[in-house]
């Protein structure tokens, strides 16, 4: 079984109701690469949440490293005749983030109040110090609701998650690196995680709230931003993921539906469930929305914090157009319209922003602009109405 047949089988076979998959020499290749992967694995857990037993014969595994790169929803791994990696299971698979002794330990250093870790002297608190207002939005694994806290008069924004939805898909982990990730970063086009606790039942986040709601609904409201709003977006938006990748924290999924609006209508970066704290800046795994996968992550390849440069061309072209420069009715075409940079643009988009958008849509990560050059770009300067000032020192990127 080669590479490619294992990625035309994720891809056209596969489905979300999977819950057992058996593989077959998947042996080391006569050039050295190894058959499974972790982009593949990585892909195998978006497209199948509900996996439960993998059973691989005859396997080569040397390329994985560590097994927590397995999907988290396992709860059965056979091998027979597998090749592994020295230390393959010295760790252990991920485990709740919410009701265990190993996600309070790696929180801790995010300075959030665990209800029932009051040994060290810190404040419980519970639902019961905040009054509850309207919801705000739903999502897969709960909801959000306005909320005020009670002894501050402080308006927040309360995320209600349900333990058990999130065991069903295995996403534990995702929430550990959102709180540990989002709780360090203070900057004003970052909505700002204050605190968290749970429940036997649910897991509550408690953030900043964004008055205006998503950039997502405010565009299919609009259809589409005019030059004057999207050029003041691109710049809060590079402004903050300089930020980001100053700390060595790339954030992998931007897009209008991880943007809020703030007060005054200034962008707000949010969901960090798959960003990543990457010292060396730079990781293997495949993770976004397929509409923004950049080259590098859909060829498997190491990619660095410029994946974030490729996704804020695509947010840009967005948010003149309407929809994403590389749509199509099927992922097998987008795939290859990814691949190729099949960018065109309607007559609707000025030639500074097409200027702009060409710069980031590079299919060679290297080749992509700054993300100070992005908020120095002549279409950006003479378009952006930012309100704020940035809080990032200029320079180069």
């Amino acid at each position: 079984m080669t590479p490619r047949i294992l990625w035309i089988l994720l891809r056209q076979y596969l489905g979300s109701g999977l819950r057992s998959l058996r593989l077959r020499g998947l042996l080391l290749s006569a050039r050295g690469g190894t058959f499974l992967s972790e982009p593949w694995l990585k892909a195998l857990s978006i497209k199948c949440p509900r996996l439960r037993k993998l059973y691989l014969l005859h396997a080569d595994l040397r390329g994985l490293l560590i097994c927590q790169v397995l999907p988290p929803s396992l709860q059965v791994l056979e091998l027979h005749g597998c090749e592994l990696p020295r230390g393959f299971f010295n760790q252990t698979l991920p485990t709740s983030p919410t009701c265990s002794k190993e996600q309070a330990e790696a929180t801790s250093s995010a300075g959030a109040q665990q209800q029932g870790s009051d040994k060290k002297g810190k404040v419980k608190i519970s639902i019961d110090d905040f009054d509850i207002g309207r919801p705000l939005g739903k999502g897969k694994f709960g909801n959000v609701y306005l909320a005020r806290v009670k002894n501050l008069q402080a308006i927040v924004a309360l995320k209600v998650l349900f333990k058990s939805q999130m065991e069903k898909e295995g996403v534990e982990h995702q929430l550990r690196r959102e709180i540990e990730i989002q709780s360090h970063l203070k900057h004003p086009n970052i909505l700002r995680f204050y605190n968290y606790f749970h429940d036997r039942n649910r897991v509550f986040l408690v953030l900043e709230y964004a008055p205006r709601g998503e950039m997502y609904k405010e565009l299919q409201r609009c259809g589409r931003f005019d030059d004057q709003r999207t050029a003041t977006y691109m710049e809060e938006v590079s402004d903050a993921l300089l930020y980001c990748h100053e700390k060595k924290v790339i954030h992998r999924d931007i897009k209008p539906e991880n943007l809020l609006l703030g007060y005054r209508g200034e962008l707000k970066i949010a969901d960090f469930g798959w960003s990543v704290h990457a010292p060396s800046l730079r990781r293997r795994t495949m993770c976004g929305t397929l509409d923004y996968l950049p080259p590098e992550m859909i060829e498997g390849h190491t990619h660095t914090e410029k994946v974030d440069l490729w996704c804020i061309g695509v947010l840009c072209y967005e948010c003149l157009v309407g929809n994403p420069p590389f749509e199509t009715s099927n992922h097998s075409e987008t795939y290859k319209r990814i691949m190729k940079v099949d960018l065109k643009f309607p007559r609707s988009v000025s030639d500074g922003a097409r200027d702009l958008i060409s710069k980031l849509l590079r299919h060679s990560p290297i080749d992509r602009l700054s993300l100070q050059n992005v908020i120095d770009h002549p279409w950006v300067r003479a378009n952006s109405h930012r309100l704020l000032p940035p809080s990032y020192p200029s320079k180069k990127s």
